[in-house]
């Protein structure tokens, strides 16, 4: 996620080698605040240097004074080629090797930065070893087994196939082979750009300084580094009362070795590893049971989206639902006995039923893993287990100021507990200790549910557009496209499914979007880098979508959008020019 914009400092400035790190350059330049200007790529602030098309002869000195700093911090920059500062073992250490440590690794040694990653389990983390790298392995079958499994789709495409079946064991490799793949990978590219991976678990010992071995009171290693970040992602949260053996009580920990596929498997929570997981079990012939303790199955979604997949996901599969209750006691199967799950209403705390069934699986989300961080060295107290942090996910202390020198990224921190957000998290970090300022825009982060169909969104749902409307005094509109018009769709004979575009009628702000249909966590993005590139509904509308694909489906979204007034737009590269250009005129006929 990276976007360039080049800037001359005159029109006569010539173009300079750009080094592999501009952390010496930052360092060495020092541009007057009037000379900033915001912009937003990729959800990233950034400050640009925006110089005068017209400078004066000492101006022109001057610049050729901050040309000859730039060569040689260019030159100072090169020829470290990311050494630390002397006072310093490591310009960086990252202290856990999940999707975010690594995606900060990498652009950190992009950014010359020395680095260090400490991993006291695994490379990879949650997302590459226990998470959505091996779960989408699973959800790849479960795809397959129900295209093969629907009749009525197979004759739709005048195909015959004979019954389908499974090995459940070579079901369970292929998701195990992926997350090794995977895990390799990410182990082999940080190798190769020269980032030590120490082994063990990290902790903060005092500023700037953290130890790595094992979890015990052995004196282990220390080391130290001008900046820290900690990357140690989550767990599953199992609630109290919930008695997990791992062979019938499982977390999506267990259930992604795919150990057994149970006649009757109860899941406890309907959001996405819920959902997942019964796209999954129901495919491979399970009858699942849902346990959610909100009114309505699928609470985090939008109220519509919401409705539309609960109608094609769970309603005609072997699916049953208790909501507005809670599991306050499982009990794992026993001496021949099932398991056993007692509920309670969810609002006045009276027992309501008592289920025996074949497994639990526990999907009520994920804790952070903090443990023995030793945030309390630095004077930082955790607030319900997660890391506090600014906008720019700096760590704060008990005072809520910022601690020099030490960030916090992904589900360690709770604001957006993706494995991607964590990445672009640690790459924004990495830009502020590099000297850019950066801070992230989380709504412009997608998300999505890898169920079949697919469901993905970016930004606001209805609800929260209208109460964000509410308080701010603007109006809410709404479209929608069907993917049954869409040419794509019913060639692969999958029309069923809408997109839903969330806007601004006064100015063409998109404040959200939400897909459910074929491949919709890959169309998604269009959406999620308008918003991240601050693109209006009035520019985005005329782009060009190659016929027949899917991402027509979005093109007839954005082109359904009523605006209220066409708003002038002001275009930085194209408009400057052609300003400079007329008052040039201007002066000339005068």
């Amino acid at each position: 996620m990276q976007s360039s914009l080049t800037l001359s400092l005159s029109q006569s400035a010539t173009a300079s080698t750009i080094p592999k790190s501009n952390y010496t350059l930052n360092h060495a330049l020092r541009f007057p605040p009037s000379k900033l200007i915001n912009l937003r790529f990729c959800g990233l602030r950034r400050e640009a240097f925006l110089g005068s098309s017209s400078l004066s002869r000492s101006q022109s000195l001057q610049n050729k004074t901050l040309s000859k700093k730039i060569n040689n911090a260019i030159s100072a920059s090169l020829s470290g080629n990311g050494s630390a500062p002397k006072s310093f073992d490591y310009d960086l250490i990252i202290i856990g090797a999940g999707v975010g440590g690594h995606g900060a690794a990498l652009h950190a040694v992009e950014k010359g930065l020395k680095t260090a990653i400490i991993e006291g389990d695994v490379v990879g983390g949650t997302c590459v070893n226990r998470g959505c790298v091996p779960s989408k392995a699973l959800l790849a079958v479960s795809g397959r087994m129900r295209e093969l499994q629907s009749e009525h789709h197979m004759k739709a495409l005048g195909l015959q196939v004979a019954a389908a079946g499974y090995d459940r064991q070579g079901v369970a490799d292929h998701a195990n082979n992926l997350a090794m793949k995977i895990r390799n990978n990410l182990t082999n590219s940080m190798k190769a750009l020269g980032v030590d991976i120490l082994t063990g678990f990290g902790s903060i010992l005092g500023p700037q300084t953290v130890r790595y071995g094992k979890l015990d009171d052995s004196p282990g290693n220390t080391v130290t580094a001008k900046d820290i970040i900690v990357a140690t992602g989550s767990v599953p949260f199992v609630p109290k009362g919930i008695e997990v053996d791992g062979k019938t009580v499982i977390t999506s920990d267990h259930a992604l070795k795919l150990e057994s596929v149970p006649d009757w498997i109860a899941i406890v929570g309907s959001g996405y590893i819920g959902l997942e997981f019964s796209d999954v079990y129901t495919a491979l012939g399970s009858e699942v049971t849902f346990i959610e303790a909100l009114d309505q199955l699928m609470p985090g979604f939008d109220p519509e989206i919401g409705k539309l997949a609960q109608r094609v996901l769970i309603n005609p599969r072997k699916i049953d639902y208790h909501t507005g209750v809670f599991a306050t006691k499982i009990t794992p199967a026993e001496n021949g006995k099932p398991v056993t799950i007692e509920l309670i209403d969810a609002k006045t705390k009276e027992p309501k039923d008592t289920l025996e069934v074949d497994a639990a699986l526990i999907a009520t989300g994920r804790a952070p893993f903090t443990k023995g961080l030793g945030l309390d060295n630095v004077q930082v107290a955790l607030k319900n287990g997660f890391v506090p942090v600014d906008e720019r996910m700096q760590v704060l202390n008990f005072e809520g100021n910022p601690v020099p020198h030490l960030y916090c990224i992904g589900d360690a921190n709770g604001k957006m507990m993706l494995a991607h957000a964590a990445s672009a998290q640690g790459i924004s970090v990495v830009e502020q200790i590099t000297g850019r300022d950066h801070v992230l825009n989380h709504l412009s982060i997608p998300a999505a549910c890898f169920t079949h169909p697919e469901i993905s969104m970016v930004g606001l749902t209805e609800p929260q557009a209208r109460e964000k409307a509410e308080k701010e005094g603007f109006e809410v509109s709404v479209t929608k496209t069907s993917f049954k018009a869409n040419t794509k769709a019913l060639a692969e004979n999958e029309g069923e499914g809408i997109a839903k575009l969330i806007y601004r009628p006064d100015n063409g702000e998109i404040l959200g979007v939400h897909i459910f249909g074929l491949h919709a966590a890959d169309l998604i993005h269009e959406a999620s880098n308008a918003i991240a590139l601050g693109t209006r509904i009035q520019d985005i509308k005329f782009a060009v979508h190659a016929h027949p694909t899917l991402s027509e489906v979005l093109d007839e979204l954005f082109k359904s959008a009523k605006l209220r007034r066409a708003p002038s737009t002001f275009n930085l590269v194209t408009e400057v020019p052609n300003l400079w250009g007329r008052l040039k005129l201007m002066f000339q006929a005068q």
